[in-house]
């Protein structure tokens, strides 16, 4: 009788290989469906919307993922569970007493989202934890003082004037329709390059030769695509897919835009004190604190972490700045009346001109109101996530174990009808001093709260005034009803088919 071939010596080596790998896919097996059972067993009391057994809920979000986030925050209250794939869960919450509880902890950046990150943008305050994260912040918040910002106001107002200009150029015969994100997204990679290298560029007028923004853009998407997409999570599958292919280009793009920079800066530094001949520039960049912090610290802050912290202030401004202006424009254009507030008060403090300084922006009370209702609405950061660290018990007594990641979502915090009396309705009266006395502490966080707050807010702010005070003294803006924005929760939240308004220039 001839021997089976599992007998033969030739054979024993794949049997056993084979034996070997069916173990290891029966061992995953088993502790992906141990996950999958201590998820639902610490969720079980907070409901949640029916999951798909593979795909969780991902096709439930798949179109109009901001209204269905609104129905949910009406129907669960705090709380709901959003499964990605069939082994991963991320824990929503949108009660202002739960973000408070939330965010008055140092539990560190979701490593769901922040680690797709780390290949784009490196490691900075954005996706650092711990010490490091608490030293860099500390080095870099002198970058964000007053006395830095205030020279700003007049940088911001040359690249907004610019870009009006264009806009007078396309409205000479008629009033134009025109996608505003395009030309305020140029703008403000124009005041960011300003702000932060003192670079003068020419971004506004030649935008379709620009790498960066292209770079930017296409990597956005791509990063949102892999958060949603759980095989994608698994840096295996990714590299070899042809979303990982193209994103690890875009990020060669990016790396090599910043670094030529950074390196062109100190080689100018470097000559200038052989020299001995120091060019002094009209105001101190973001570049000159970063290289000073550098400089003081050596040994804790390195070219990567100069490189990641440049990298994300870049990227995290740009894409925020542009998209709070954004829709700050549409929702004046949906509010004429509001709209024609502003502009009364801004003429009240300018006149007819247009030489804007630091020491308007504290008189626009009336716009910052409409600012402050617009982050409401439509807040350019739609979330933030956070893995705990160790157990969380929220006020209502139910809790949640280390490990968990929790999605505050800024938008439902917002839109949450017990939160908020008519949440849809732009109402910018409920800034109004008396009624911010009344307001929960945790209830408007557009940028974030607690020790890891946005260090750039009073930037964004600075920016968000100087551009719609410029804006409304040159244009009337109204909607154009035949393409309503379509809302894209990406990195930061966009319209699928841009922001179309009418433009119409005053006398």
């Amino acid at each position: 009788m001839e021997p089976s071939w599992v007998e033969t010596r030739w054979a024993r080596p794949f049997y056993l290989a084979f034996v070997f790998c069916l173990a290891l896919v029966m061992l995953k097996a088993v502790k992906l469906y141990l996950r999958r059972q201590r998820l639902l067993r610490e969720l079980h009391r907070f409901p949640a919307p029916p999951t798909h057994w593979l795909f969780g809920h991902q096709k439930f979000f798949q179109e109009n993922e901001m209204e269905k986030l609104e129905e949910l925050v009406k129907k669960y209250p705090c709380a709901f569970p959003r499964w990605v794939g069939p082994f991963q869960a991320l824990f929503y919450i949108y009660d202002p007493d739960y973000a408070k509880t939330f965010l008055s902890r140092t539990d560190p950046k979701s490593q769901c989202l922040h680690r797709l990150l780390i290949p784009c943008v490196g490691k900075g305050l954005f996706n650092l934890d711990g010490p490091k994260w608490f030293q860099h912040r500390c080095l870099l918040t002198s970058g964000f003082h007053f006395n830095i910002l205030k020279p700003y106001s007049e940088v911001m107002a040359q690249s907004a004037n610019t870009m009006l200009d264009k806009w007078e150029k396309l409205c000479i015969t008629q009033d134009t329709t025109v996608d505003v994100f395009e030309h305020i997204n140029l703008m403000a990679l124009d005041i960011l390059m300003k702000c932060a290298f003192s670079k003068e560029t020419d971004c506004q007028i030649n935008s379709m030769n620009d790498p960066y923004v292209k770079a930017t853009f296409e990597l956005g998407k791509i990063t949102f695509y892999r958060l949603y997409s759980f095989w994608y999570h698994y840096d295996l599958i990714f590299n070899f897919s042809p979303e990982g292919h193209r994103s690890q280009e875009l990020s060669q793009v990016l790396h090599q835009y910043i670094e030529k920079i950074i390196h062109d800066r100190k080689k100018s530094l470097k000559d200038e004190r052989k020299q001995d001949n120091t060019h002094k520039r009209k105001y101190q960049d973001f570049l000159d604190i970063f290289l000073s912090a550098q400089a003081e610290n050596g040994d804790s802050f390195s070219d990567t972490d100069l490189w990641a912290e440049i990298n994300m202030f870049m990227l995290a401004g740009h894409e925020t700045t542009a998209g709070g202006i954004s829709w700050l424009l549409y929702c004046l254009a949906l509010n004429p009346e509001h709209q024609q507030r502003c502009r009364e008060e801004i003429r009240g403090i300018l006149g007819n001109g247009s030489s804007l300084t630091w020491d308007h922006l504290d008189e626009m009370r009336y716009i910052t109101m409409c600012i402050k209702e617009a982050l409401r609405m439509i807040p350019p950061v739609p979330s933030i996530s956070r893995e705990l660290s160790k157990p969380i018990t929220f006020p209502d007594g139910r809790s949640l174990p280390a490990g968990m990641t929790v999605v505050l979502s800024i938008w439902g915090l917002h839109h949450n009808p017990a939160t908020w009396e008519n949440p849809k309705v732009f109402d910018p009266f409920r800034f109004s001093e008396e009624n911010s006395d009344q307001r929960h502490s945790h209830a408007f966080l557009p940028f974030s709260a607690g020790p890891r707050n946005c260090i750039g807010q009073q930037f964004a702010m600075i920016a968000l005034k100087v551009a719609v005070a410029l804006i409304l003294l040159r244009f009337r803006v109204t909607p154009d009803p035949t393409r309503p924005p379509i809302l894209s929760p990406q990195m930061v939240l966009k319209s699928k088919n841009g922001i179309h308004l009418c433009l119409k220039k005053l006398s």
